[in-house]
């Protein structure tokens, strides 16, 4: 702009120049607002790299106890590791945090006490991520992305805990700690962990970073210096100061709202839609048939000769890599109905499996039949269960 005489001294604009109606959407042009310019470099959609950190679906069960090893037990997405870590009831819990639009944690209940622990005693939530989907946090190389997790927690013992990120790809590591600070309050945590230069991640559907959630670590993985910064992995650094949650029955651990993001800072949480939601889920396991569904149909059946029957299934949301079944087993368990008769069956098999297809079969001999008819598969317990995995 020109000016007659002095050039005004520039001035800061403040909240009280700016009256409602001052600014209208009809006075900011289209060009001048692009997503750049929102995000700031960060991406906005999908920007949590955990998956069902709502702690929202729970495809195997909702609770499950007697817990003592490794294993995914209830809420999806997020593994179990324990050695010499007490007994456990894990469970998909309705205490959340008030006013902060979660329905549901993750829940951790001491059942065995373990006041002495093993020198390789550990339990440890974690989350196992594919390489294919971090390229763009860059990591390995000059412009490697910080990454930010957030998350609320609450537990009855109050104290250090540890949250780690590895790098199963090259062998690094980094662990944090947060402290629980009141007894039996949900608490909202924030963990910057910086970016690693070293060591770029498999571009490919293995795992290459893990986050994980320390419950109690034995002298293995605290007897030297918590590793604040990126290094080769070191037992003795990864869990210093680490609480031992198993030394009471009457201890127990809640989380919910996991968010990892590129950047330093934490973004509210990411809420999907349900059904968003389950289909990333159904890339590593898949619920064919659950529990308490008896007389639930869930396929058509084939005879393909007498007393072997088969069906198959197309898959609408491919899987990670060909799944293997898991399925509970058990007299009558499942049945098929075919001619006006009923013929039940313990047990399946896999067979033409692909990430997208399966072909599930029994030739035992259990399901009398004629070759050449077809039927309908169905649940004949409650107990019955089948599910296809194909978890990291």
């Amino acid at each position: 702009m020109s000016y007659i005489g002095k050039t005004p001294t520039p001035a800061p604009l403040t909240s009280s120049d700016i009256t409602d109606g001052i600014i209208t959407t009809t006075k900011i042009a289209d060009a001048n607002v692009t997503n750049p310019k929102l995000t700031s470099g960060s991406q906005q959609n999908f920007r949590n790299i955990i998956i069902n950190g709502d702690m929202s679906l729970a495809q195997r069960t909702t609770s499950k106890a007697s817990l003592t090893g490794s294993s995914y037990e209830t809420v999806d997405r997020f593994k179990q590791e324990m050695t010499s870590g007490g007994t456990w009831t894990q469970s998909q819990s309705t205490d959340v945090p008030t006013g902060q639009g979660f329905a549901k944690s993750l829940k951790m209940d001491c059942t065995t006490a373990n006041g002495s622990l093993s020198s390789n005693s550990n339990l440890i939530i974690t989350q196992k991520i594919e390489g294919q989907n971090l390229q763009y946090i860059k990591k390995g190389t000059s412009s490697a992305e910080s990454l930010t997790a957030s998350f609320w927690v609450k537990s009855n013992k109050t104290g250090t805990y540890i949250s780690r990120i590895r790098d199963a790809d090259n062998s690094r590591s980094i662990s944090k700690s947060y402290t629980i600070s009141s007894a039996n309050t949900w608490e909202k945590k924030t963990i910057t962990f910086a970016g690693d230069t070293t060591g770029a991640l498999n571009n490919d559907n293995g795992t290459s970073l893990q986050l994980y959630f320390y419950l109690l670590a034995g002298t293995d993985y605290t007897s030297g210096t918590l590793a604040t910064s990126w290094e080769a992995n070191t037992n003795a650094n990864i869990a210093v100061g680490q609480v031992n949650l198993a030394d009471s029955t009457s201890n127990e651990w809640y989380i919910t709202g996991v968010q990892l993001e590129a950047g330093t800072s934490a973004s509210d949480f990411e809420f999907l839609p349900v059904d968003v939601n389950l289909e990333r889920c159904y890339r590593y396991y898949r619920t064919i048939v659950p529990l308490n569904s008896v007389n639930t149909g869930y396929a058509m059946a084939f005879y393909t000769s007498t007393g072997n029957v088969r069906f198959s299934f197309t898959l609408d949301i491919p899987m990670r890599v060909t799944p293997s079944i898991d399925y509970i087993t058990g007299s009558g368990y499942f049945k098929v109905f075919a001619a006006g008769s009923t013929n039940t069956l313990n047990s399946w098999s896999l067979q033409d499996t692909a990430t997208n297809r399966f072909i599930l079969a029994n030739n035992t001999g259990e399901a009398s039949g004629t070759a050449g008819f077809t039927g309908y598969a169905q649940a004949g317990s409650n107990s019955a269960y089948l599910a296809l995995e194909a978890e990291l």
